[in-house]
Formats: C-alpha cells, sequence, structure tokens
C-alpha cells in the first residue's frame, strides 16, 4: 500500500494544483519512484489512497496503464482517515492470506523491500523498519527489538502499554527525564538500558494475524496509536538496517536534495 492521500503542505506552494504523490523529482512523479521500487521488487498488486487532488492521481495512473500492475484505489475524497484508518479502510481491497507492506509515497531510500518481506524462522505481527537518525519522536524497543512504547524527546512524553515503562518515566519531571549529549541537547535518560530509541522510516509490514484489530480501531486513526495499542499483546518487532540511506521528501528544502540523493543510490 502506497500512501498518497497526504495534503502535502510542507510542499506548498507545489501542492496548491498538484498532489504530493506527483511532485516530481529527478524528472519522474514520487509515486513513479515507489512504484518502480514495487514493481522491481516482486510486488504484484499495490492500493494507493488518494484524497487531496485524488482524480490526478487516477488519471496519472490510468494513462501509464497501472504499469503492468494491478493497483487499486482506496477512495479517502470524503475525509482523510490518517495512517491507520487508510490501512482500515484499504484492508479489502488486499489478499487477507497475505501480509501487506505500507510505504510511505514521500520516501525515497535504498531498502531492498524483496528482502523485507522475506520473514524469519519466526513470523512477526507487524515489521517496523527503524535506523538511528535524529528526530524528535522515537520508537523504543527491548533488546530483542519487540516495541515496547514511544517517546517525544523535546517534551518527555512517553507512551506505552506497559505500566513499568509509563509509571517509570512518570516520575520524572523534565529536569531529570533529559540529560545533555553534544550530538543532541535534549536526550531522555534511558527507562531501562535495554531499550533502544529508534526512528520510524515510514516503511512497515502487516500480517493477516493483525488485521482482525483493525475493526477495533476508529474510522480515523494513527498507525503508530495501533502499534502502540496492541504491541504488548502482539509481536511488533523494529528492523533496523545498518547502511540505510532513506530520504523524506515531505519538504521544499529536502526536495532540492532528492534528485542528487536517487542518483547517489544508483
Amino acid at each position: 500500500m502506497v500512501f498518497a492521500a497526504g495534503l502535502g503542505t510542507r510542499l506548498k506552494p507545489l501542492t496548491d494544483t498538484m498532489p504530493k504523490a506527483l511532485v516530481p523529482v529527478g524528472g519522474q512523479p514520487l509515486l513513479w519512484h515507489v512504484i518502480m521500487k514495487l514493481k522491481v521488487a516482486g510486488f504484484e498488486r499495490i492500493v494507493v489512497n488518494v484524497h487531496h487532488f485524488a482524480q490526478q492521481i487516477i488519471d496519472y495512473l490510468d494513462a501509464n496503464r497501472n504499469f503492468g500492475l494491478d493497483i487499486r484505489i482506496s477512495d479517502e475524497r470524503e475525509g482523510l482517515l490518517e495512517t491507520g484508518g487508510g490501512i482500515k479502510k484499504a484492508l479489502p481491497l488486499f489478499d487477507q492470506a497475505s501480509p501487506i507492506l505500507i510505504h510511505n509515497v514521500d520516501i525515497l531510500s535504498n531498502i531492498d523491500l524483496a528482502q523485507v518481506m522475506q520473514t524469519s524462522e519466526t513470523t512477526p505481527d507487524a515489521l517496523l523498519l527503524v535506523s538511528q537518525r535524529k528526530t524528535k519522536r522515537y520508537l523504543l524497543f527491548a533488546d530483542d527489538m519487540h516495541l515496547k512504547g514511544w517517546t517525544n524527546i523535546e517534551t518527555g512524553q512517553v507512551r506505552s502499554p506497559y505500566s513499568w515503562l509509563s509509571e517509570e518515566s512518570s516520575l520524572h519531571d523534565s529536569s531529570t527525564l533529559f540529560t545533555p549529549f553534544p550530538s543532541e541537547a535534549r536526550q531522555p535518560v534511558a527507562f531501562h538500558t535495554s531499550l533502544q530509541k529508534l526512528a520510524f522510516s515510514g516503511i512497515h509490514v502487516i500480517w493477516p494475524s493483525v488485521f482482525p484489530l483493525f475493526s477495533e480501531m476508529p474510522d480515523r486513526f494513527g498507525i503508530i496509536d495501533f502499534y502502540l495499542k496492541y504491541c504488548h499483546q502482539f509481536a511488533f518487532v523494529g528492523h533496523e538496517q545498518k547502511d540505510l540511506q532513506l530520504m523524506d521528501v515531505g519538504k521544499l528544502d529536502t526536495l532540492h536534495e532528492a534528485e542528487q540523493f536517487l542518483n547517489n543510490l544508483q
């Protein structure tokens, strides 16, 4: 599934007349880059959700005969459903016995998507691609890379279904929750030394074992809310790619660097 429904407000004024998915990088729309990456990896069915200038995306896919793939549209023109709600609405368009890879339309990377889909001896319920990069919000993982929670390092907020994590963090005020580091002015003190703080890439895989859980969620919600609600009951596992090259082309300043980034990936 390709998330292409967003308003693209950070790419204004370009997105005043076109959807973010059709903003060109290196001579081709962002949507083209993601679809080609999926096609090379062997994916045959793709669902694209649409909202902002939805018809432009539909017309673009029609004009290119869906690039020889089974591409289906999940129409959110009546209202944006966020990342979790978007998956919930699109679920009937997928094979209910197969895992689903979800990919933000504005992410460029060197990730081997075919390799991502090859599960280990124990199949997780969800696999989240993460990396050690600087951001404000991080996912918290145990040594075995099972998701335990989420934190915002600017506000000190911690969210987790595990009482030992949420309660311990609440014992600290903002002056003790953070400690200065040369590379990052405000970084949370580890609640437990085994927890790893990693940034979410916007690429993840969900397995059919969790499909029924989406019926318990509202129509509109963020996928991180979903992961945090059920991570104590299901195996939501982080996957860190050490040689990861990833770029979020969601802002105008990164857009100017994106073409060079693509050239360096080749």
